[in-house]
């Protein structure tokens, strides 16, 4: 008996360098892009920091909020997602688009989050699977709201 195919999503980027360049990513249960409109919404609040920011975004999922803050001039991103085929679908489009200043790891959110990188991050883009009880641990791991529909949405900045 053969298993049914994969299905494709798209998620598009907003704005940038590769505004209006679509990407197809495997449905899997729990992911989805982030919304247009929040993404358009955060990045609106970022317009002052994304330029030169490095990025970390370890629930990547479809890679929507890596692939937008790229294009819109972070300096360098991290994504990460414990999903092999996730990430073998955003190394794929990273190479699409000639990118050089990201990388994509096959790594546990949490375990990345409660670690201390080499170089600091100076945005990290929260937007865990639903349901799954890790937004809470993954803030404190950080130190750390808008409503779209049923989406939350937070912008915090830590004070040195």
């Amino acid at each position: 008996m053969k298993s049914a195919p994969a299905r494709t999503s798209q998620l598009r980027i907003i704005a940038g360098e590769w505004r209006s360049r679509r990407f197809g990513f495997t449905e899997q249960p729990g992911l989805r892009p982030t919304p247009d409109r929040v993404r358009e919404t955060l990045f609106n609040w970022l317009s002052g920091r994304i330029e030169g920011a490095r990025c970390l975004d370890p629930f990547a999922g479809s890679g929507a909020l890596t692939l937008e803050a790229l294009s819109r001039g972070a300096a360098y991103a991290l994504a990460c997602d414990s999903s092999r085929d996730v990430v073998n679908t955003l190394r794929g489009h990273l190479q699409t688009l000639q990118c050089t200043h990201a990388d994509i790891e096959q790594q546990d959110a949490l375990k990345l989050l409660e670690g201390r990188p080499e170089k600091p991050f100076d945005l990290v883009f929260l937007d865990p699977p639903f349901r799954q009880g890790l937004l809470a641990p993954s803030c404190a791991a950080l130190d750390r709201e808008k409503r779209a529909g049923q989406v939350w949405y937070s912008l915090w900045q830590r004070r040195a």
